[in-house]
């Protein structure tokens, strides 16, 4: 007997696109949920976000985030096709979706129009800024929400030029969020029988995840910043980059002195307490890349590892989804796809009793439009 998984039976209409909102519907759908997937007939804008892409396939932006969905294309204009919606909505548990404020509205899909319709829907959005203020009109994105929150201003060494974070932590973050916020309006609702608005923002994700240093400026008006700490960093090898974090020992510099073969730098007055450090970082750490420098990142390594130090290798992601240990993890799905395999990243979150699996793989635009129109029709009869 197969075990159910913890979200079979909900059933989620989704009208997100990009990546906050799909990834956090691909979480609902990996553990069970029934999420359909409404599409314009031009689909998610992710379909055609990877570019020089060959014909017929579909995009790895849009398949990394819409795999155990269904597809459905309606035209929205037409009066006919929002109705579709407002039946599936009578038959769901949660509407997610992630426009501009206004847009859900404007459509006849606002919180107000379908909790009347369905008392027990629970109805997420995410925005870039919140649902109410003067940025509540915005056009959001997570490299602004980077820009505005802090984010982005925020370096280990205030000599490195301000830049555009390379993964998309906002967006990510948000959509995390949002899966939380559904997880516990679905269990607010076992008890109480009525659903709720879920919201949450990029803006609200990145200050939440700025919580010690964001309380550090409002209590003390002082800066956090764990990636200036004087004993650790980034630091070049004879053949690649190495981090190493001198911290959770009763003498960190001491142990690094012995893995990098040098006499305790804490002797040296300039280096002899942890203010000195702060204070005298730069000439601290040009030690530091002079002895690295001089060996291998595998020699490196070892010698801080026999010191029991935090360190590890600096690597690209090809290398990090080559290591055996993301495949043990289960990092890595495949799965017969409607024209190709598909090949993705796994589930952050494993459940002995719920594995996560490509049960529908990410489908073409409108797949599954006639079957979800053709059981909606057989409901409705049957009432």
């Amino acid at each position: 007997m197969t075990t159910p998984l913890p979200l079979d039976g909900i059933r989620v209409i989704d009208f997100t696109q990009v990546m906050m909102g799909p990834v956090a519907t691909q979480m609902l759908a990996d553990y069970g949920a029934d999420v359909i997937k409404i599409e314009r007939p031009a689909g998610d804008l992710s379909r055609t976000a990877f570019p020089n892409d060959p014909a017929g396939l579909l995009g790895p932006v849009f398949c990394s985030l819409n795999r155990n969905k269904r597809s459905v294309v309606l035209d929205l204009r037409k009066a006919e096709e929002r109705q579709v919606v407002l039946d599936l909505v009578r038959t769901a548990d949660v509407v997610v979706n992630n426009f501009r404020a206004g847009v859900m509205e404007r459509l006849g899909f606002g919180w107000e129009d379908l909790s009347k319709l369905n008392p027990r829907i629970i109805y997420a959005v995410g925005t870039g800024y919140g649902l109410e203020g003067p940025y509540a009109h915005k056009g959001g994105q997570d490299v602004l929400a980077q820009a505005m929150s802090g984010v982005m201003h925020r370096r280990s060494n205030d000599d490195q030029p301000l830049a555009v974070h390379a993964t998309t932590f906002a967006d990510y973050s948000a959509g995390m969020h949002m899966v939380q916020g559904v997880l516990l309006a679905l269990m607010q609702r076992e008890k109480t029988g009525r659903g709720q608005r879920v919201a949450v923002s990029l803006l609200d994700s990145m200050l939440a995840a700025q919580t010690q240093e964001g309380t550090a400026h409002l209590m003390r008006g002082r800066e956090v910043n764990w990636g200036a700490m004087p004993l650790s960093g980034v630091f070049e090898t004879s053949d690649g980059a190495l981090v190493m974090v001198g911290a959770f020992k009763a003498d960190p510099l001491g142990d690094i002195s012995t893995a990098l073969g040098v006499e305790h730098l804490g002797k040296d007055p300039r280096f002899a307490t942890f203010a000195d450090q702060v204070t005298n970082k730069k000439a601290l750490q040009a030690i530091f890349k002079e002895r690295f420098a001089s060996n291998t990142m595998s020699h490196w390594l070892a010698r801080l590892e026999a010191q029991d130090l935090l360190c590890a290798p600096v690597r690209t992601i090809a290398e990090a989804l080559a290591d055996e240990q993301a495949t043990i993890n289960g990092m890595i799905l495949e799965a017969a796809g409607e024209v190709e395999t598909v090949r993705v990243i796994g589930s952050p979150i494993h459940m002995s009793d719920a594995p996560v699996a490509i049960r529908i793989p990410p489908p073409s635009l409108g797949r599954h439009t006639a079957e979800v129109k053709a059981a909606l029709a057989r409901d409705i009869a049957a009432e």
